[in-house]
Parts: C-alpha cells; sequence; structure tokens
C-alpha cells in the first residue's frame, strides 16, 4: 500500500479564482503545486455567463472562459492540475494525509484550501433552466446587478445580505421587489430599516416563487403566491436574484479545522493560515463578506505565499 502513497510538496484543493491564484504564485515559488479541481472545475464562476469586474478585461468575459485562461496559466508555470476530489483528510498528524476519491492517498506538506461555496438556490426547474440560460437568474447581485440597470428586478430573501443585495439593486434598478417568505425580517433593525426606507423597493411578506417565467431564455417575469391567502400573481421582471445564503464547501475538513457555524473555515487574520499548521485557506471557503472574484484570487496570493513562508522556516 505504501507505494500507492504520492508525496506532495503543496497541495491545492479547489479550482477557482482563488485556487488558480495559488497555484500560479506556488509554482512560481517552485513548490510544484498539484491541484484537484473538485466536483466543479472554475467553481462558481462557471455559472456565470458575463465576468466584467474583474481587473484586465476591459470588454469582460465568459466566467468558463476566464477560468480557462487562469487554467493556462497556472499550467505554464507547471502545475499539475488533475481531476477529482477530495473525500476524507486527516490534519492530526504531520505531513497532511488527504484522500482522493476515496483511493488515492497523498502525504502533503502544506495543503491550499479554496473549494469555494455554493450559492442556495430555490431549486424550482424554471429556476434552474434561466440559470442555466444565464438568461436572468443570478446569487450575486453585486456581480450581476449591472446587466438590470433601469430594468425592474426580484430579490428572494430575509437575511442581511438580501436586503444588503436589495439595496445595492435599488441603486441601479428602476424597481426592486423583495420576496419574504415569512412575516418578517430575519435581518439586523439597521439593514431591515435600509430597505423599508428605499422608495422603489417593495416589499412583499408571506410571499413564495410559484415558477419564474420568460421567453427565449429571457426572464420575463415571477409568478408569486401569498402563502396566507393562497392569492398568485405574476410581477414584471427582467432579473431574479436568490439571496438566500451560501453552503462553504467545507465539511471534509470539519473534524479538524475551526469553522464559524455555516462552516466557513476561521483563519488567523490578516493571513490564510487556520488552526492546523500547514494548512491555509483561501477564497470563499473563508469569506462570506465579499464573495467575489478578484477578492478570492488575493488570498488565493496570500495562501502561496504564507505556504511559502511555512516551508522555509522548516528548513
Amino acid at each position: 500500500m505504501s507505494e500507492a502513497i504520492e508525496k506532495i510538496k503543496c497541495l491545492i484543493i479547489g479550482s477557482g479564482p482563488a485556487g488558480y491564484t495559488a497555484a500560479i504564485y506556488a509554482a512560481r515559488a517552485n513548490l510544484k503545486p498539484v491541484m484537484y479541481m473538485g466536483m466543479q472545475p472554475g467553481g462558481q464562476l462557471t455559472t456565470t455567463n458575463e465576468v466584467e469586474n474583474f481587473p484586465g478585461y476591459p470588454d469582460g468575459v465568459t466566467g468558463p472562459e476566464m477560468m480557462i485562461q487562469l487554467q493556462k496559466q497556472a499550467e505554464r508555470f507547471e502545475t499539475d492540475v488533475r481531476t477529482g476530489w477530495v473525500t476524507r483528510v486527516d490534519f492530526s498528524g504531520y505531513p497532511h494525509k488527504v484522500w482522493v476519491d476515496d483511493t488515492k492517498e497523498l502525504h502533503c506538506d502544506t495543503v491550499i484550501i479554496a473549494t469555494g461555496a455554493s450559492a442556495k438556490y430555490l431549486g424550482i426547474p424554471s429556476e434552474q433552466k434561466y440559470l442555466a440560460a444565464g438568461g436572468g437568474v443570478s446569487a450575486c447581485a453585486v456581480c450581476d446587478g449591472f446587466f438590470y440597470r433601469n430594468q425592474e428586478t426580484v430579490i428572494v430573501g430575509a437575511g442581511d445580505s438580501a436586503c444588503e443585495e436589495a439595496h445595492y439593486l435599488s441603486n441601479i434598478c428602476k424597481k426592486v421587489t423583495m420576496l419574504v417568505r415569512s412575516e418578517k425580517f430575519r435581518a439586523s433593525k439597521i439593514m431591515e430599516e435600509r430597505v423599508k426606507r428605499t422608495a422603489n423597493i417593495e416589499i412583499l411578506y408571506n410571499t413564495e416563487t410559484v415558477e419564474v417565467l420568460g421567453e427565449n431564455d429571457l426572464v420575463t417575469g415571477v409568478k408569486v403566491k401569498n402563502t396566507q391567502t393562497n392569492e398568485e400573481k405574476v410581477i414584471p421582471c427582467t432579473g431574479f436574484f436568490l439571496a438566500i445564503g451560501h453552503k462553504p464547501n467545507t465539511d471534509v475538513f470539519k473534524p479538524y479545522l475551526e469553522m464559524d457555524e455555516v462552516g466557513y473555515i476561521k483563519n488567523v487574520p490578516g493571513s490564510s493560515r487556520t488552526n492546523v499548521e500547514g494548512v491555509f485557506v483561501s477564497g470563499d471557503a473563508a469569506d462570506k463578506t465579499y464573495r467575489q472574484a478578484v477578492t478570492a484570487a488575493g488570498t488565493g496570493c496570500m495562501a502561496a505565499l504564507d505556504a511559502e513562508r511555512f516551508l522555509a522556516s522548516k528548513h
């Protein structure tokens, strides 16, 4: 069995902007990084049709195209990019043990976690259809709100991030309708008051989404239902935003790493270090505040530099 164990200097788990940036920096530092791309190669950005807010792309770029370019850049510096996902880890000793696809055992001097987070969706077929088509369903108002300037949008959610995103959209869109499932917000009072004070935000309580409506892959409206009266109506809109939370893809690390109550990995402030020596975290696996490609890339750089310094201190 021991012959099947592979020794790795720097393992990168995940392949979004954080993972690829970590790979570029680690490879240039001669850490010979090995990356496993995970269940969604390229991460959340592969579901984004247009990326217009990442520096260096004056004409914008599609999410998938950007990920292909990042992968090529990482491979240019000889990052070993592989398919497969991590199914088990053992961070109780050193080197760190990681299993890929339940079969392959790796012994790693450093591990950079870039597994990201997955946006929560309602899961109704029409929502998934227009999400796949890229024609009006989004889980990131900051990323995609610009495409709906001077148009009418609908946002689902009742927490702080929903209020924040609704307020963000209100500065761009003609009208924002906020769908709140119960009779009250879950958000903090200050955030709730902010949306209530905003003239072009309409709040519908006790309201659930029945169906996302559209034509030719573009959203034209949302059919909703009042859960108390069972009355249904159609709200015209071109954009349908979800702000019902994210789930960090960190379950596999739970036995060893400190996390918050939702599952975001805690890092030492000002660094990418976790509570386990030689294990670093970058991107949306730790970041519940910004969740942008550019901030993920920045923390990927930090993780690679931290890993390099850690290895240098060992010699």
